[in-house]
This record gives C-alpha cells, structure tokens and sequence, in this order.
C-alpha cells in the first residue's frame, strides 16, 4: 500500500501563494503518476493537476492554467502544487492521489488517496 500525507494548507489573502506538498511512502514513488484534486464547500471533488511518472507529461484543470504548477521530486517521494494568484474559488480541501499510469488519475481510477489539506482564500 502508500500512504500519502499532503501538508501546506491554510488561510491566504485573494492574490496570494502557497504550496502545498504530498509526502509518499510505502511504495516504489516513481512508479507512480500524481495528481491533485480539490472539493470546495457543497461542491463534488474535482480535477486539478496531474504529473506523469517521470515528470515529462502534465496537466491542469482549464481554471488553474497560468496559475498552479504541479512538480515532483522522486528522490524525496514529494509531489508539489504551487498555487499563485490565489482566488477565493479556489477555498477547498485538496487531496493528493496516486495512479499507476496517468490514465487512471480520476475520481474513481486513483488507486491511493491523502486525507486532504484545506487552503481557504479570503477576498
């Protein structure tokens, strides 16, 4: 099994950054693509970014574009969202996943799961 424990949550102002981390451990963390995904308040979990095993395929969610960056450092079995320009539509707890291939980073193909981190933008 793996064990995912995402850290860096909190309250910022609209504007503002913070990064959020995603420790793994349990298992081999390169042989797994990454991905982050977020539930607002009342809201359904939804999509954010994901990262290829490697770290030579990404992608966004169309409403982070430009703002978020998804990184991975697989000797410390880190996996890292850098989230600027925060909006307050951007207020949810976000949760780190882990998939076997990047196909597979959804809501009901991810194989491992974080408890969440919450990050809350006031205006």
């Amino acid at each position: 099994q793996v064990q995912l424990v995402e850290s860096g949550g909190g309250l910022v102002q609209a504007g503002g950054s913070l990064r959020l981390s995603c420790a793994a451990s349990g298992r081999i963390f390169s042989n797994y693509a990454m991905g982050w995904f977020r539930q607002a308040p009342g809201k359904e979990r939804e999509f954010v970014a994901a990262i290829s095993r490697g770290g030579g395929s990404i992608r966004y969610e169309d409403s982070v574009k430009g703002r978020f960056t998804i990184s991975r450092d697989n000797a410390k079995n880190t996996v890292y969202l850098q989230m600027n320009s925060l909006k307050p539509e951007d207020t949810a707890v976000y949760y780190c996943a882990a998939a076997w291939s990047s196909s597979r980073m959804s809501l009901n193909g991810a194989d491992y799961w974080g408890k969440g981190t919450l990050v809350t933008v006031s205006s």
